[in-house]
C-alpha cells in the first residue's frame, strides 16, 4: 500500500521466489490514475519463479472482491450489477483530516469518476453522480459516485456482468474544503517552485494536515462498507446485500487504530494466512475473487469483521 511504490518490491518477491502480497494497486507518481496493467504484466514472473502474487488483500479492494467472489459461487447463478458502497460515518474533530494518506485520498477524490456498464467504461465528472443512500445501522449520507481500482479486476473476473460502480460517502464540509484546496493549486501532484525550493503542492499539504495515525483516540462513529448485488438464481430475480459495520471506538479500543486502519489491516491479516497455509495457492499474479471466497469469510467473521446480508426485493434500491 505504498503511495507511488515502483514495484520495487514486487520484483524482488519475484525473484527471490516468494510470495507478494499488497493492499492497493499501483499509481503513477506523475497521473491521478491507478490500474493494475504493470502488476498484471507480472504474471510471467511470478510464474517462473513458482510462486504467486496476491493483489488488492484490503477491504476495498479486497473484502469486497470477496464478498462479490462469495455471491458468484454461493448465492447466484449469474450476477448482473455491482454496486460497492463505501461509508465512513466518523467524527474526528477536526474541520478537516483525511483518514488515510492524504496524498493517495485526495488524488483519488478530485479525480474524474468511472464506471463500466454493457461492455465499456462510462466517465463522469468528478463528484457529478450522487444518492442518498440509507445504510443500515448509520443512517442516510450523501454517497458519490468514484473510480475504484477493485472495478477494474472485478469486470475481468464476474461472468455476466452488466454494470458495476463504486460509491463513497463525502459530508459537505469535506468536499468544501476539498475544492478550495483545488481551486488554489494545494492538490497539484506537478513541482512548483517556492523560494528557490522545488515542492509538489499535495505533499505540502500532507505536511500541514493531521497524521491519518493520530485520528483514532479522536474518532467517534461507524464504517458500513458492502456490496449491493443484482442477478438470478434458479431462474428467479434476486438481490443482496453483504456489508460488515466496524465501529471506530472499538476498534482504537482494541488496537489503538481507528477503523480505517483496521478493516485494512484485518483482510491483509488473512490474505496472508491464505497464502501462508496454502488455502489460496497458484502461479502467477491473482485477485482476490480468483479463489474461493469461503475460508476468507469465514475467517472474517473469527477475526474482528462480521459481515451481514440482508435479501432485499428484486429490483428494491435503499436510495432516499
Amino acid at each position: 500500500a505504498l503511495p507511488y511504490q515502483d514495484l520495487t518490491l514486487m520484483d524482488a518477491c519475484s525473484r527471490a521466489g516468494i510470495p507478494y502480497i499488497d493492499t492497493a494497486n499501483y499509481e503513477h507518481p506523475d497521473t491521478a490514475k491507478f490500474e493494475y496493467k504493470l502488476q498484471w504484466a507480472k504474471d510471467g514472473e511470478f510464474k517462473a519463479a513458482n510462486t504467486m502474487a496476491l493483489l488488492g488483500s484490503g477491504f476495498d479492494p479486497g473484502v469486497t472482491n470477496v464478498f462479490c467472489a462469495y455471491a458468484q459461487q454461493n448465492l447466484f447463478d449469474e450476477i448482473g450489477e455491482i454496486d460497492i458502497l463505501d461509508c465512513n460515518a466518523g467524527d474526528h474533530g477536526y474541520p478537516f483530516a483525511t483518514n488515510f494518506n492524504p496524498e493517495i485520498n485526495l488524488r483519488e477524490v478530485s479525480a474524474k469518476g468511472r464506471y463500466w456498464e454493457r461492455g465499456e467504461w462510462k466517465e463522469t465528472e468528478p463528484m457529478e453522480i450522487m444518492f442518498k443512500w440509507n445504510y443500515p445501522k448509520v443512517g442516510v449520507k450523501d454517497s458519490y459516485l468514484l473510480y475504484h481500482e477493485e472495478l477494474e479486476s472485478l469486470v475481468k473476473n464476474i461472468k455476466g456482468l452488466k454494470r458495476i460502480r463504486f460509491f463513497m460517502t463525502f459530508g459537505q464540509s469535506y468536499l468544501t474544503h476539498m475544492k478550495c484546496l483545488e481551486n488554489v493549486g494545494m492538490l497539484r501532484i506537478d513541482e512548483v517552485e517556492h523560494n528557490g525550493v522545488k515542492i509538489i503542492p499535495i505533499q505540502f499539504l500532507k505536511t500541514l494536515l493531521p497524521d491519518p495515525a493520530s485520528l483514532g483516540p479522536r474518532t467517534k462513529g461507524k464504517t458500513n462498507i458492502g456490496c449491493v448485488i443484482r442477478g438470478l438464481k434458479d431462474g428467479k430475480e434476486r438481490q443482496v446485500y453483504i456489508y460488515n459495520i466496524c465501529d471506530h471506538e472499538a476498534c482504537y479500543a482494541e488496537t489503538g487504530a481507528q477503523a480505517v486502519s483496521y478493516t485494512t489491516g484485518v483482510p491483509a491479516m488473512i490474505g496472508s494466512m491464505m497464502v501462508a497455509k496454502g488455502i489460496w495457492s497458484g502461479k502467477g499474479v491473482f485477485n482476490m475473487e480468483n479463489f474461493d471466497a469461503k475460508p476468507f469469510m469465514d475467517e472474517l467473521n473469527k477475526q474482528g469483521l462480521p459481515w451481514e446480508i440482508i435479501e432485499m426485493k428484486p429490483g428494491e434500491r435503499y436510495e432516499v
